[in-house]
Order: structure tokens, then sequence, then C-alpha cells
């Protein structure tokens, strides 16, 4: 059962400290505002602005008036204006120091008042009837006159008013009964953007719409390329929350605080028929910082943002969210690039301006994405965390090296979803129909036998539209790499998170790049160009490369140690299978190399089993302490092998005869030195490309601070984290709660008037800005005074369980045994000794060993062309 919104904390309002640099409210400006209010014949009637509105919308009244809010500030109600100096900062010399000076000083200090307990009472409202608009409860609500004084704009309603929609509709059919405020201005919408969020706080909350307002005072500010001080009425916002369970409260001050809600307006039905959405609408003139202190619009720093929030009424996970965006809000505006954005992900302030650019300059681009990082902190201190560090890392090299490789293709696999952009004229169709097929695969209530290979691969829906429109029916569509675009964002922090997170990345990916490679014929219906064809059926070879590699990487990485740790004494077999032998200079831990190899190797195989055993039917989070355990053998076993490597390297080095003096004789003696040759230059061109290529890119810190914590947990990558996916199949769900809830907010029951029309009567909320400042600097405080967990939804039960737990079976039955049997024949002594003569490396190692060192190779070469095309582009960009 999802409760009513509950009451939200109130307390006398204390304004925000004064700024020179943006407009903010003073005492002077509120008790000015409210005397004018006053001193109309009703001292409760609206602003102008708000009065002026048709009859049929709300006409609230104003019930503040200079006493109430002198009583509010605690100062007496003959205090007049003129006894108040201009400027908060400074104090009468008459009078002792308020308690409006006191809470500054506090908020300046980071120092919060055991005086001021919190205190709690229900929302102001007031009786009002409304006239419905086609038989929907749309409700203008004016913000009041506190609001519209601290602004910059105050006359038209868009700015002065919040509506509020109560969607009655699916989202396929919003746009054939409601409208938007952008349409009926006759605005054209060159960026709609959407924020999705699940519980967020208030702090990821004000990091990502912070940055998204910055990125839209830039573009006002930058007086080219189509671009001015009036684009803001170019961009639209929406926020997308997906439930009222799960929302977070302090989110919901926030967007209060803003203008973007309100509490009291939501309504479960209308004339029996349930809600499923509340829509507020307004163009809002306050940014609120992660400090949570707000700053009002001025002349060049904070801009107008035309805002909408869809606040669902059930939680139906991200897809939906999507889906509401796409075929309820854009299927009205019409916009020219989507941009989608995961709330706690922080865009620079250039990035919508270099992703709109990527559509601009080339009218075939589909799809763009930027470089997403991991948030490091202050000084980078969250690379401390060995598990920051490894995801810093695989970000990096993957925003260098393979999204710059597929940008050249064509064909990027994978959009993010939490930081991309779409041309909506390319999505409609097919793409987005098979991208929302998912939602109907993912949803509870599931009978029969569904498709599990499916069901996991809308588990990485963003592939499944990469994939769509690339080969969409008689289009050229490509998909674009924007390096100049860059946002962070938070990521798992603990072990277990992060198993979870990849459990759906691996499975997802997986399955959806298996789709990709079986219908690959579909490239000769796309309209691409012979060369375009070409280029995407060698990606479609590097893709087929790569998931055969996957599949068996398990065996793959338990060959490299049962190769590299096989101490035998008998000398055919140690050439043959390039073991060490345990002999004085041989074998860096003699006289112990035997009991350390077997030890090893049974080690190795037992953790491996143990996880098996450990992710059938086990959440991350009940053992993590088993889960920790596992990393960390897999870790000192993996620098055992790091030793043996490095030693291996060694000992072919010292024994290099002097005669080798040349590049030609060197080459000579590496023809004649095969393990030298396959072992040390295959790995070591590898991580050399690494290092060049972040070089060229100017950006190689992650390289000298990252990379241990990434070779060291590459065994864990395999045998834990794919482990765990592949023994998780039958799990498709994406740790939402169910959706089966109900609503405690008012009911709207109509009635016919005399006029014939439909009105209904019923209680709308007071505008009262005031409490809604103070709520933020209570909340900034409190910022300074702990730390809060998020909140986690609960994992709904799946239908079809035992059908999906029989494939997970099958699936890693079939797994298992083909790498157990690839373990079999490449570590038994008589199949080593067939496939390798006395002296020669075993033909898997030097399979494996070069083919990653080529897979490297063909993304370092990709990266490079990439970043000549991006130099050209930013160089045609300045000039002009």
């Amino acid at each position: 059962m999802t409760p009513a919104l509950p009451p939200r904390r109130t307390r006398a309002f204390i304004p925000p400290t004064a700024s020179k640099q943006s407009p903010t409210l003073n005492l002077s400006d509120m008790i000015s505002s409210s005397r004018s209010a006053s001193s109309r014949s009703d001292p409760c009637q609206p602003t102008s602005a708000a009065a002026s509105r048709p009859s049929q919308t709300t006409s609230m009244r104003s019930e503040y008036t200079v006493c109430d809010i002198a009583a509010a500030l605690t100062v007496p109600p003959i205090l007049s204006c003129d006894s108040v100096s201009s400027n908060p900062t400074e104090h009468p010399p008459t009078r002792t120091r308020s308690k409006f000076s006191q809470f500054k000083h506090v908020h300046a200090h980071g120092e919060l008042a055991a005086s001021a307990p919190l205190s709690r009472r229900p929302t102001k409202m007031v009786k009002k009837e409304i006239l419905l608009t086609n038989g929907q409860f749309i409700v203008e609500t004016p913000m009041g006159p506190e609001h519209i004084a601290s602004v910059q704009f105050k006359e038209d309603a868009e700015f002065t008013s919040l509506r509020y929609t109560a969607v009655t509709t699916d989202p396929n059919e919003f746009p054939k009964l409601y409208n938007l405020r952008q349409k009926e201005l006759k605005r054209v919408t060159k960026l709609a953007i959407v924020c999705t969020m699940y519980n967020e706080d208030e702090s990821l909350f004000t990091k990502t719409i912070s940055a998204v307002m910055d990125n839209i005072a830039y573009l006002c500010n930058l007086n080219r390329k189509g671009w001015n001080a009036e684009s803001w009425k170019d961009i639209v916002v929406v926020i997308v929350a997906d439930g009222i369970g799960p929302v977070n409260q302090r989110t919901l001050d926030v967007l209060s605080a803003m203008g973007c809600f309100m509490e009291g307006l939501p309504r479960a039905t209308v004339n029996s028929q349930p809600v499923n959405a509340h829509m507020f609408e307004i163009t809002t003139q306050v940014r609120v910082d992660m400090k949570l202190v707000p700053t009002f619009s001025d002349s060049r720093k904070v801009f107008p943002m035309q805002t909408i929030f869809l606040l669902k009424e059930k939680n139906a996970k991200k897809i939906n969210s999507h889906r509401w965006f796409f075929n309820s809000i854009c299927a009205v505006l019409n916009p020219s690039v989507c941009i989608l954005i995961d709330v706690g992900t922080k865009p620079t302030r250039q990035s919508f301006y270099h992703l709109y650019r990527a559509f601009e300059r080339n009218p075939r681009v589909a799809g763009a994405c930027g470089e997403i990082a991991a948030e490091l902190g202050k000084y980078g201190q969250n690379l401390l965390n060995p598990i920051v560090a490894v995801q810093n890392f695989e970000y990096k090299m993957s925003n260098i090296l393979d999204k710059p490789l597929e940008s050249m293709l064509g064909y990027i696999t994978v959009l993010p979803g939490a930081f991309s952009a779409y041309r909506y004229d390319a999505l409609l169709g097919q793409p987005l129909d098979m991208y929302f097929k998912g939602e109907v695969l993912h949803a509870d209530g599931i009978v029969g036998k569904p498709n599990v290979s499916e069901s996991n691969m809308y588990l990485a829906e963003d592939r499944i539209l990469c994939f769509e429109l690339v080969m969409k029916k008689n289009s050229r569509y490509i998909l674009k790499y924007v390096k100049s675009a860059k946002a962070e964002t938070d990521v798992p922090t603990e072990l277990h998170d992060l198993i979870k997170q990849r459990r759906r990345w691996f499975n997802g990916s997986f399955f959806a790049s298996t789709y990709s490679v079986m219908n690959f014929y579909r490239i000769f219906s796309s309209g691409h160009s012979a060369f375009r064809q070409a280029l995407l059926l060698f990606e479609t070879l590097y893709t087929a490369i790569n998931l055969v590699l996957s599949w068996f990487s398990i065996a793959s990485i338990y060959i490299c140690f049962y190769f590299m740790f096989n101490i035998v004494g008998n000398s055919s077999l140690i050439a043959c299978s390039q073991a060490v032998q345990d002999a004085p200079g041989a074998d860096p831990f003699y006289p112990y190399g035997g009991p350390v190899s077997g030890t090893i190797k049974a080690s190795y195989i037992c953790t491996v089993l143990v996880m098996i055993l450990a992710s059938l039917g086990n959440k991350p989070d009940t053992i993590k302490e088993i889960l920790m355990l596992i990393v960390s053998l897999f870790s000192f076993m993996m620098s055992f092998l790091l030793i043996l490597v490095g030693w291996t390297i060694y000992l072919d080095i010292v024994q290099i005869p002097d005669t080798v003096t040349t590049a030609a004789t060197f080459w000579k003696y590496l023809i004649h030195k095969p393990t030298f040759r396959d072992l040390a230059i295959s790995l070591l061109s590898t991580y050399v490309m690494y290092f060049l290529s972040s070089l060229l890119y100017l950006d190689p810190w992650h390289a000298f601070t990252c990379l241990i914590q990434y070779v060291l947990m590459i065994p864990s990558y395999i045998n834990v984290l794919m482990v765990y996916a592949f023994c998780n199949i039958h799990d498709i769900s994406w740790g939402t709660k169910g959706q089966e809830q109900s609503s405690h907010n008012a009911k709207v029951i109509s009635s016919t008037n005399e006029k014939g029309q439909q009105v209904v009567s019923t209680e709308v909320p007071a505008p009262d800005f005031y409490s809604e400042l103070e709520k933020l600097r209570e909340m900034a405080l409190e910022q300074t005074q702990r730390s809060r967990n998020r909140q986690r939804g609960k994992k709904s039960n799946k239908t079809s369980e035992d059908h999906f737990k029989s494939y997970r079976t099958y699936v890693v039955m079939w797994w298992l045994l083909s790498n157990l049997v690839l373990v079999f024949f490449l570590t038994n002594s008589w199949v080593v000794m067939k496939m390798s003569s006395p002296g020669a490396p075993n033909l898997y190692l030097v399979l494996l060993l070069w083919s990653m060192a080529g897979l490297t190779g063909v993304r370092f070469v990709g990266s490079l062309m990439y970043l000549l095309q991006w130099l050209l582009e930013r160089c045609t960009d300045f000039i002009f």
C-alpha cells in the first residue's frame, strides 16, 4: 500500500542570505511585497499576474499579510521596513541580534542550533471550485507573491503559476487528451531532456539538476551556432519519478523550493478513473546547488528552465519512465534531439552543446553519447577504494579504445542510458517499438513460458535500441561518440553492489550481443552504402570473436594459471607445456615450487566451486564476507601469477647473448625464442597500447593510479562477476519493488453546474514559499551532521519462476561443461605432447595471447582514427 505524501516539515521561514551576484530574497523585499499585497481592497487577493487568469483555473488567495510575515520572523508587527537595514548582513545598532541573523550566523559556520527542534504541521489548504477541462482535472496554482518577488520574470503564467494535471490515460494515449504549455505557446523544441529517478536523495538530485541548468545557461550565453539569450525557450526538461512510494521526500522538498511540486495537489482518481501520473508544469527560475543554496534567475548565470515534473503513481521501472517521456511528452513537443540522463549523473557545462552539435554536423547521426567518468571525489580520494579504482580504469579505457573504434565503424553497441542523446525522428517506428518490448517482458503477471533469452537481452534494452537504429530499414543512421561531452556519475563502492550491477550488465550485454550477431543479415536491408556495410560486417565479426572469448573466459584464465604454475621435473613435458622447472635459477619459489604450484591450482579450483555454490540462490548482500574472501584469494593468486610472468621474462632477458646488439639481430633472436616473443611482446604490447593511447588522449592518470588494482581484479571479474551473472540468469529483475499499490490521495468527483459544465469543489494547497526555502536551509545543516544511506527497493517476486530457473540450469551446465572439456584437453599431458613439439610454446596460449593483443591493436587503431577526426571537427568549429 502506498501512503499519501506525508505532511512536510515546516518552521518559521528564514530568508536566504543575500548575494551580490544573483537575486535573492531579503527581509525588505518580503515585507514590501506582502505590504503591496495587503494594500488592495482584499488583502488576500493574488498578485496581478495570477488575478488575470481565466476563471476556470484556480484563483487561490494569498494568506500572507505584513502581520503574518512579521509574526513568522518573530519581529514585532509594528516594525516597519525602514527599521531594517537594506543589507541583511548588517544588524540595526539599536536592537539585539534577531533569530534571522542568528540563523545566518549558524549557517555560515556550519553549526546546527540545538534550540531549534523540528515541528510538523499539515499543508495549508483552501477550498476551491475548479472547472474540469474536457473531463480532466487540470488546475493552475499561483506561486504566491513571495516567489514572484524573488524571480526575474514575473508576468506570464508559465513563471507565476504551477499547472497540475492528473493524468488518467496510458502514455500512448496522452497526446489525444492533454496538451503542454510549450505547445500552447507555439514554441519549437530543440532539446528535450529527461532526468529519470527512483529513490535518489536530494544530493544526487541537485547534482544533476543544477548541472542541467548550467548547461542551459551556457547555451543561452553562447550567442552563436543558433543559440542566444532566448534559447531557454527551445529546451524542455522532463523529470520523471518512478512511483510515489519510492520517491525521496527530501528530493520533493527541493522540487517544491524550485516551484516544480506542491504537496496537496496529487489526486488518486478523477471520476472513478485511477490517476496514472501526476504532471506539474512550470518554467522555474530557481537553481538549487548541492549545498542546497537557492539561486534565482539573473541575466547570465541562471536562466529560466521549462520544467515538467512527472510523478508516476506506481513504480513500473525505468523503461516505463522512458515510455512516458517518448510516447507522451515528446509526442506532443516533437523535439529535434532527446537527451537521457539518470539522476546522479553530472554533465559538464558544455556537454549539451557538443551533443547537439554532433546531430547538426551530420543528419545521419541517430544517437550519440559522451564520456562517462567515475566520480572520484575531492583530490581523487575515492580511488583509495579498489572497487572504484577498477571501475575508473574500465570507464577510461572504454572511452579511449572501445567507443572511438565503434564510432568510426558507425555502430556503438551501447549508448549508456545514464547519459546519451537521440534524434527523435530516427527513434520513431521499429526502434521504439522494439525498445519498449522489454517493458512487457519484465512486467509482473506473465504466465506460461516466456522467452528467457529475450528477457535477459532486455536487461540491456539500450543495446537493442542502438542495434535497431543502425539497422533501421531503408535508412542510413549511424551512432556517434562525442569526446567533448563529459559527465560524471556515481559508481558502486561496495563489492556486493558491483556484483548486482554487473549481473544485469553481463547477462544483458551477452544476450544482446548474441542477438546482434545472429541478425547480421539486416545490414543489407538497412540502406547503408557498400563501404559502411563492410565496416558493419567487420564489427559483427569483432563482436562474435569477443563473444567466443567471453564464453570460454573461465577456462582460458585457468589454463593460464595452470601452465604458469605447472612446475614439473620431466624435461620433455616442460619444453612442450612451457612449465617452470623446479630447479635453482629457474623457479622463483625454489625449493618450494612444487608445493606452491599444487596449492595455487587446488585453491583456484576450490575457490571457483565455492563461488558457483554461493551464487545459486543467494543475494550478494547476504554473502558479503564470502565474496570478499573469494576476491581476496583470487587477487592473491593473481599476484603470484604476475611474479611468475615477470620472472619468466627476466630469465629470457638475461639469456640474451652478447652478440645481439642491433635491431636485426634482436629480431632473429626473437624468431628462435618463441617463449619470450609470445609471452613478453604480446602482454607488454597490450599494456603499452593502454599507456600510449591514454597519453594521446591527454588522460593518462588512470594508468598510473588504477592499473595495478585492475590487473589484480581480472580473475575476480571472470570467476566472481561472470559466474554470479550466469548462475542468476533466471533473475531478470532491476531490484525494484512490486507495482500493486494503491494511493491515499484525494479523489476528484465532479458535478454539473447551472451552465452544464463539469466542476469539482476541492481543497488545493496555498502557496508557502517561505517554508520551502527554509527547509532547504534546514536540510543543508543536516547534511553537515550526518550522511544518509539511500533507500533500497525490494526485489519483486517472479512469475514463471520454475521455467526461468530451469533455463538457468541448462545455460550454466553447458557453460561449465564446455569450459571443463577445454581445460581437460589442454591440460592433459598426452594432448600437450601432441600439440607442441619440444621447445615450442603451447598453441592455445599463443592463440590466446596474440588474439588479445590483436583485438587491443584493432581498438588502438580505431581510437587513433577517431582522435584525428575529433581534432578536425574541433578545428572546424573553432574556425567557422
